[in-house]
């Protein structure tokens, strides 16, 4: 979908309808068309978005790890957007209304504990196609603290299952090998089973992740599953794909992992931006100093 024509016309309204200064114009259109970005990846038109792509997008901007108010401005902009829509009847309804500006930190989904993924997991039918496929995903989101991108663009090709690794392009196209849980390894051998019954489109056969018509999935597919199984079981937290990522960070911590791996793992060029997940509580905290420092070790006399 061509959005010049639609930016432009914003683009004219800030200059003439709100009197807005050339670098806030400017600053506005940016903020538009990294909304447009993520909207195209998602292949969702911008008439058609819904709270849940918001809260998506939200996500994504912490996970690069944008202050609250880079986060608050960029927002601010697509509102500004949607209230254009609005003004020109080009909508009847602002989606954006409902949508928070983030006040303080970055904006984090909350975590799964180990129960509710085991119980998302085992609630999947995998008498169907999509189940054994979902089946994989979750694991694979899980066990290797994906985004949501790597894991749709995640090619069949780039699997060494000998070794337990994939190669995945992560954020600029930089590429990293992740580890591959022994579960998601599995799970990712079954759908393979399935996938070579499949007849698959023309471009998408390297692709390890497929709608039933043959094409690769879209995060927005990824995001509708989740919260679907997430209902089905009762999960009334609020998660999207993301959720696994911060929940495969935040376990590896709890459980010892060295900071620096996990920063690996996840991607991060910065290790201030892999400090955002390490919310741990603070009983854990509490009692590793208790057993762990050496003035709180008993001595014998």
């Amino acid at each position: 979908m061509d959005v010049q024509p639609i930016l432009k016309e914003y683009t004219t309204y800030l200059q003439l309808e709100k009197s807005l200064s050339i670098l806030t114009v400017a600053a506005y259109t940016s903020d538009v068309e990294k909304w447009f970005s993520y909207l195209s990846d998602a292949s969702i038109s911008y008439l058609e978005a819904k709270p849940e792509h918001f809260n998506d997008f939200l996500v994504e901007l912490a996970e690069i790890g944008l202050s609250a108010r880079s986060q608050a401005r960029i927002i601010s902009g697509i509102k500004s957007f949607y209230h254009f829509l609005i003004f020109t009847d080009q909508l009847e309804e602002d989606p954006t209304d409902l949508l928070d500006l983030p006040k303080i930190g970055v904006h984090l989904p909350e975590v799964l504990s180990v129960e509710e993924v085991n119980l998302l997991v085992d609630s999947i039918d995998l008498s169907s196609v999509e189940g054994q496929r979902n089946k994989a995903i979750i694991e694979t989101l899980y066990g290797s603290g994906l985004r949501v991108s790597e894991l749709v663009n995640m090619k069949l090709s780039a699997i060494d299952f000998d070794r337990g690794v994939a190669r995945v392009d992560g954020k600029g196209s930089k590429q990293r090998l992740v580890p591959l849980s022994e579960e998601a390894l599995v799970q990712i051998s079954q759908w393979k089973l399935i996938r070579n019954e499949m007849k698959i489109q023309k471009g998408h056969e390297d692709y390890l992740f497929l709608n039933r018509r043959g094409a690769k999935l879209t995060r927005v597919m990824i995001l509708i599953m989740v919260k679907k199984l997430a209902t089905q079981v009762g999960i009334e937290k609020t998660i999207s794909p993301h959720t696994f990522r911060h929940s495969f960070a935040t376990h590896l911590l709890e459980g010892g992992a060295n900071l620096r791996v996990v920063q690996q793992l996840l991607g991060h060029e910065s290790i201030i931006t892999t400090e955002i997940y390490t919310h741990l509580d603070v009983e854990l905290l509490r009692d590793t100093v208790l057993r762990f420092h050496p003035r709180n070790q008993k001595t014998t006399p």
